[in-house]
């Protein structure tokens, strides 16, 4: 690893950079997206839903976390593309197809949907990693495109800290899980993604996307939303993921060159 210190400033280079990816991880939530899409204030809680419906829900998001966990351990590391660029585009257009589906149905179909939205979102995250130096063999870093699920900078609550919100107090609060989880994983291997370790990881990070797809169907439960607003929705969706991931593996590279608290300190002194 290199830390090498050039005086006691990162380059501005570097100062913009974590700048741009400060502005995507603070601000900007998923509600506020989809409110310039449809021109009204998107507020919803799961707990509004009907008790079924409500747990349809819950169902979908368990499942989806699952999936994903499934796919990030046993299938990123296989893939020989080398730049995310390529492939973003072709996810998003899969994400606008599948989220027609749920728009025309009125988020009836959340439950078939809301897997292979997420595990589209996973593959982008992926090619974002790659494209950003991660290597995808390493089981540290096929988790940390699970957790880009859990960095929706509008969702409000830390996962385990009352007392600090922000995208390093969400790191910092998963840590201990992801080093349970990948130490479990390489000593272990993958065959039992329902290891206590893995399943405590993806419960967290299911709780707080939760509170994105409760957003997600208030927006497609609108009854004028259509197929059309469905595919928008969920193209919007992606490409939130997909900020949300550059930003992140931006700054990762960053601690992978200056060191991770030197990139912290500069992170917290940027306005």
């Amino acid at each position: 690893m290199n830390t090498e210190l050039i005086d006691d400033a990162l380059p501005e280079e570097v100062l913009v950079q974590l700048r741009e990816a400060k502005t995507i991880l603070e601000h900007h939530g998923i509600a506020d997206r989809l409110t310039e899409l449809i021109g009204k204030p998107i507020t919803a809680s799961l707990k509004l839903l009907p008790d079924v419906a409500e747990n349809a829900v819950y169902a979908a998001i368990d499942k989806s976390m699952r999936v994903a966990l499934d796919v990030a351990l046993r299938t990123l590391g296989d893939d020989p593309l080398k730049s995310g660029k390529p492939r973003l585009l072709t996810h998003k257009l899969m994400a606008g197809v599948v989220g027609a589906a749920g728009g025309a149905m009125g988020g009836a179909t959340i439950a078939a949907e809301l897997p292979v939205s997420t595990v589209l979102i996973l593959r982008s995250v992926a090619d974002i990693a790659r494209s950003e130096g991660e290597d995808l063999t390493s089981v540290e870093s096929q988790l940390a495109c699970l957790q880009v699920f859990a960095l929706d900078p509008g969702n409000s609550e830390s996962v385990d800290d009352d007392t600090e919100i922000g995208y390093f107090a969400v790191r910092a609060a998963m840590a201990q899980q992801i080093r349970d989880a990948s130490q479990f994983v390489l000593k272990n291997g993958v065959a039992d993604t329902a290891a206590p370790p893995l399943v405590k990881l993806v419960t967290m990070i299911g709780k707080r996307f939760g509170t994105v797809v409760s957003e997600k169907i208030a927006a497609q439960a609108i009854p004028v939303i259509g197929a059309l607003g469905g595919a928008l929705i969920n193209s919007y969706f992606i490409d939130h993921y997909q900020d949300i991931a550059r930003a992140h593996f931006s700054i990762r590279r960053l601690e992978r060159r200056y060191g991770v608290a030197r990139v912290r300190q500069v992170y917290g002194g940027l306005r």
